[in-house]
C-alpha cells in the first residue's frame, strides 16, 4: 500500500467519525518490534488462545512478547470522554483501544505475566499491522479465526494473508472456539 492510499484510507475513516484529521504523529500507525514473539489479538476467543500459546513460547525462549491490535474508529470502543453531541479526538479512541487490549491480555495471562508483555495498538488494517510488526520479530503468532465472521473457513483471511506474506516464521493456533 502506498503512502497516498494509506492516507486516503485514514482520511475516509476520519470522515466516517466526523472528526478533524490529525497528524499521524498523534496516533500509532505502525508497531516497531525488535525481536521476540508478535501475536495478533482482535479480542476473539481464538485470539485469546493464540495469546496463551505465544506467551508460553516467549517465556520458554526468553523472548519479549508483543501483542498487536489493529483498529479503526468504527471498531474502537467508546472512549470515556465521549458524550452525546461530542466526538472525542482520535487519540481518545486509541487510548480506549489500548485499555481494552491491556484488559484482554491481563484476563488471559494474569496481571504479573501481562506486565511483561508490550501492547501495541495500530490504526491500520490487521494484515498490514502484523506484517510490519513481523519485520522485526522472531516469530508471528495468529489465531485461525478472528472477528471476521467467515466461520466455514479453515483459516481466517488475516491468518491466510500473514502466512503468505510475513517476513518471519508464522504459527497459526487452531481452536475449536467459535467466538
Amino acid at each position: 500500500m502506498t503512502e497516498q492510499s494509506r492516507d486516503a484510507v485514514v482520511a475516509a475513516e476520519l470522515d466516517e467519525a466526523a472528526v478533524e484529521p490529525v497528524d499521524d504523529a498523534e496516533i500509532s500507525t505502525r508497531a516497531v518490534v525488535e525481536g521476540g514473539v508478535v501475536v495478533g489479538h482482535d479480542g476473539s476467543g481464538c485470539a485469546q488462545e493464540a495469546l496463551e500459546w505465544a506467551a508460553a513460547l516467549a517465556e520458554r525462549a526468553d523472548w519479549p512478547l508483543h501483542v498487536v491490535r489493529a483498529w479503526r474508529i468504527a471498531t474502537a470502543p467508546q472512549p470515556p470522554t465521549w458524550e452525546p453531541g461530542y466526538v472525542p479526538p482520535i487519540t481518545d479512541y486509541e487510548k480506549a483501544v489500548l485499555a481494552d487490549l491491556e484488559a484482554d491480555v491481563a484476563a488471559v495471562l494474569g496481571v504479573e505475566r501481562a506486565a511483561r508483555a508490550t501492547c501495541h495498538v495500530v490504526h491500520t488494517q490487521p494484515v498490514r499491522a502484523l506484517i510490519e510488526a513481523a519485520a522485526g520479530a522472531d516469530v508471528l503468532v495468529v489465531g485461525a479465526r478472528g472477528r471476521g465472521g467467515f466461520a466455514g473457513l479453515l483459516l481466517g483471511s488475516v491468518s491466510d494473508q500473514v502466512t503468505h506474506h510475513a517476513p518471519c516464521p508464522v504459527t497459526v493456533v487452531r481452536s475449536d472456539r467459535k467466538d
